[in-house]
């Protein structure tokens, strides 16, 4: 367990929190609430006889996400979708994705006495649409994933605290994890934790899920997602945490720069590297960051 950075994501949460500002009132009369943005950036680098040196880059990420929010009298269903995609392309490199995401979230709740606490029961689907790769110096690359290889299915009832849209916990105590490697070859040398030749791999543990969006500044705001998983079966000790933060800044209606970091703690994900000329794979902290400035399409 990285102890150290479950701590900082639940501070990076709180910070969210309380630099969460008031958010403008609802239609109390819709029992459906629909909204989205559709976001295209671009990075560029290019260079020319230039003294300091530099290589010429460039950068492209469509990410679709949208809210399928559900609420009438105690019954609250909250459905999230995420489609991401991106290339990039340095020279000398050709083209290699940089996102590449398909993620589902529902979460079902009952109101109980209190206003914003519920009985739940939460879902998530996540995988990814291409073969991903493991690039060597000498440009040869190792196949590490591929479509449905992972896909990740967590779902078990809890409970919940809802501020509102914008805020939210979700525990669950008692969820059951399926892990999918569908690829032949993957799934022979028991990539992602399943037993080697087979296809699946079954978890049963506790959940917890954590969303905060807040308006830091005029025009800027933050959006931070956390994901948390141990396994009661299997080392319990070893747990998955995946946290996401990102930064939209407005510049008008429809241009914005936007970046992100998510940082993942996966025990199962080996990686492929080489240990003084020896190739061995390892469990490693995984990081990727996006930054870029484009266009975005809300409803």
């Amino acid at each position: 367990m990285k102890s150290p950075l479950l701590i900082f994501s639940f501070l990076c949460l709180s910070f969210a929190g309380f630099c969460q500002t008031a958010t403008p009132p609802k239609d109390t009369t819709k029992t459906w609430i629909i909204h989205g943005q559709n976001t295209f950036l671009i990075n560029q680098a290019s260079f020319n006889h230039w003294a300091a040196g530099g290589t010429n880059a460039v950068a492209a990420n469509l990410v679709l996400d949208y809210d399928f929010n559900y609420k009438k009298g105690k019954w609250n269903w909250d459905n999230k979708a995420i489609v991401g995609y991106g290339l990039s392309k340095q020279n000398g490199t050709g083209w290699r994705k940089n996102d590449d995401r398909l993620i589902l979230n529902s979460l079902l709740g009952y109101q109980v006495d209190s206003k914003h606490w519920l009985y739940t029961f939460y879902t998530n689907f996540q995988t990814q649409f291409t073969d991903g790769y493991n690039y060597n110096a000498n440009g040869s690359r190792i196949l590490i994933s591929a479509p449905f290889a992972p896909a990740y299915l967590t779902f078990g009832p809890g409970f919940a605290y809802k501020k509102n849209d914008n805020f939210r916990i979700n525990i669950s105590p008692a969820a059951a994890r399926f892990t999918f490697v569908s690829n032949d070859s993957l799934s022979s040398v028991g990539s992602f934790g399943v037993t080697r030749g087979k296809k699946s791999l079954f978890q049963f543990g506790a959940s917890l899920d954590g969303y905060y969006k807040a308006n830091i500044a005029t025009n800027i705001s933050i959006e931070n997602i956390l994901k948390v998983y141990e396994n009661y079966l299997k080392q319990p000790q070893n747990i998955y945490m995946d946290y996401t933060l990102n930064l939209f800044m407005k510049v008008n209606k429809f241009v914005t720069v936007n970046g992100g970091v998510e940082l993942i703690n996966d025990p199962y994900a080996k990686i492929p590297v080489l240990n003084n000329g020896v190739p061995e794979t390892h469990s490693l902290f995984q990081v990727k960051q996006i930054f870029g400035a484009g266009l975005t399409y809300k409803f």
